[in-house]
């Protein structure tokens, strides 16, 4: 689901409880959660509903049933509206792992491994955190260029390597996160 950062910000204060979307099916799932910019939601209940109460619309950061109408009906994406309970879970695993730069053999011996696993069809994990170590902070398009390899497939390789708290994205380009850093001093 898109949030808008007033809306997340609202939702991580426990403002915001509700949202409510037009789909033809579901996106998300009751029990699911999402990683976003202040960090991760959970979503409690997905439900189909035909109306809307006015204590759900301010629940959902309006001020009226019909102020939300509007807003659900000129951006709806299918026919049945769905009530979604969501909440603010917490942190960003991710951030919680970027800052941990003190790996023991068992960490380092499980990174090589899944680079060796991300590496199965060309190597690019090493060469790619060099190349960001190297260059903070500078556009995806020039390191990719700079690697042989597009755009797209450069960024799709940076998230995997965020995912093992390896990189950060910056307001332009990325760098090393301190786990990142404490890597590649023992590659």
């Amino acid at each position: 689901m898109i949030f808008s950062a007033g809306t997340l910000a609202a939702i991580r204060s426990g403002v915001v409880t509700l949202a409510f979307r037009r789909w033809s099916t579901p996106r998300v799932k009751a029990g699911s959660t999402q990683r976003t910019s202040i960090g991760v939601i959970a979503f409690d209940s997905v439900d189909e509903v035909s109306t809307i109460s006015e204590d759900d619309a301010k629940a959902a950061g309006f001020g009226s049933a019909a102020e939300l109408f509007g807003v659900v009906d000129r951006t709806a994406h299918g026919p049945t509206l769905y009530r979604v309970a969501l909440r603010y879970a917490g942190e960003d695993p991710r951030i919680a792992l970027r800052r941990n730069d003190d790996l023991t053999e068992d960490d380092v011996s499980d990174l090589r491994r899944r680079f060796s696993r991300m590496d199965a069809r060309g190597p690019w994990t090493e060469a790619t955190l060099r190349i960001i170590a190297d260059n903070p902070g500078v556009v995806s398009t020039e390191l990719a260029r700079a690697l042989g390899t597009g755009r797209a497939p450069f960024k799709q390789r940076v998230r995997k390597l965020k995912e093992l708290g390896l990189t950060e994205s910056l307001e332009v380009g990325y760098r090393l996160s301190p786990r990142g850093v404490a890597l590649t001093k023992l590659l």
